[in-house]
């Protein structure tokens, strides 16, 4: 038998059914070898070939395409190997016998593309089982994790929690992943103090793993919560941060407090411990306050001179634009004033009204003899005083 033209499948069928040698001439036979088998040895291919993997997929049911082919595919395949399996039957939501679904292998490979052809497709994620915000916020993919939230329909998916009852936010912290940090509590309105089972907020985790941008971004955001303390071993944060020997994070977490302390209490002696324990000598608090804030607006001397001896800047500016200088003018701190003044604090700085200087300077005004300052002398002239 010689098929001339173009042969059908049963030519060709009866013409390889019989033994012999058989010879062509100016012809060529196509043979895709097909079958779950060949799908498999496809997908460890370094490159993607469509005609052969929709050819192979044809003699493949679409419980082979789901259950064995895009689980596999899922971890390591380029996307459009998922797409294929996809167009041949696949379910986008079958899970092995560990519960894992294609999207939650997807998920694991960072793989945004993948999850993104998967979630298009109608892949869905159960919040009871899959973690798989946390897993994307623990490696920091906030690109995988943008493109999860629409199988979150309106939960708001930052605040679902672990078997531990950590949240995303949690998971953002522990592993310092600063940007999925921002994306839960900034985009997601994630809760920045919620505790799990363990009293463990996000600081907690964030300061037990030294994570000095987590520490900082969370402190930013909540005044109280590092004095927060876990539930059987009572530490907070900054204990943590001990436990873990993170000296980097001493200053955030309690120095400055300490520091501030110190310096609304005059203890001289205090501030400089802090300061020689690693504290920054101009820490501000929430509204902008340096220790020299703090000590101008008190009349502290000792302070204000431990203080400045140590390196602080004298003319620092808080949220409103007070200096320690002008905090001393309107409490009436005169020999505070003087002091900051004599080390450089500027007498002319914006927002000054002459009054103002008079309230501490007035005409007769008693000064202690270790000021060279003429009795009816202005702030303004004032130009250098020897303490």
């Amino acid at each position: 038998m010689l098929p001339t033209g173009k042969a059908d499948s049963d030519d060709l069928r009866r013409l390889f059914s019989k033994p012999g040698v058989h010879i062509f001439r100016d012809a060529s036979v196509p043979i895709f070898l097909v079958g779950l088998s060949v799908v498999r040895s496809l997908l460890r291919l370094p490159q993607f070939h469509p005609l052969l993997l929709s050819k192979a997929l044809s003699a493949c049911s679409p419980s082979d395409s789901s259950s064995l082919l895009l689980l596999s595919a899922a971890t390591s395949s380029p996307a459009p190997v998922i797409s294929a399996l996809i167009a041949a039957g696949a379910d986008v939501n079958v899970r092995d016998s560990d519960g894992k679904s294609p999207l939650s292998l997807a998920v694991l490979s960072g793989d945004v593309d993948a999850v993104n052809i998967l979630v298009s497709s109608g892949a869905t994620v159960d919040p009871a089982v899959d973690r798989l915000m946390h897993v994307a916020a623990g490696m920091g993919w906030t690109d995988v994790m943008e493109a999860l939230v629409v199988c979150y329909g309106g939960v708001n998916w930052a605040d679902l929690t672990d078997d531990l009852g950590r949240t995303v936010v949690h998971a953002s912290a522990l592993a310092g992943q600063l940007g999925a940090l921002g994306f839960c509590v900034v985009s997601a309105s994630g809760d920045p103090d919620r505790a799990d089972v363990n009293g463990w907020t996000p600081l907690h985790c964030a300061a037990s793993e030294g994570h000095l941008d987590a520490v900082e971004f969370l402190l930013d955001r909540s005044i109280f919560t590092k004095y927060a303390v876990t539930k059987r071993a009572m530490k907070t944060p900054y204990d943590l941060a001990v436990d873990g020997a993170h000296e980097h994070l001493y200053e955030s977490l309690r120095l400055g407090d300490a520091l501030h302390r110190s310096a609304r209490l005059g203890d001289a002696h205090g501030l400089e411990s802090c300061v020689e324990r690693g504290a920054a000598v101009d820490a501000r608090d929430q509204n902008g306050w340096t220790p020299l804030h703090r000590a101008a607006f008190k009349g502290r001397i000792e302070a204000v001179r431990s203080l400045i001896e140590c390196g602080a800047e004298v003319d620092p500016e808080d949220h409103r634009g007070y200096t320690p200088l002008r905090l001393a003018v309107e409490t009436g701190n005169a020999e505070v004033t003087l002091c900051l003044i004599a080390h450089g604090a500027r007498a002319n700085l914006k927002g000054f009204r002459g009054e103002e200087y008079n309230k501490v300077l007035k005409p007769g005004f008693y000064f202690p003899a270790k000021y060279s300052v003429a009795p009816h002398a202005s702030l303004e002239n004032i130009v250098s005083i020897r303490i």
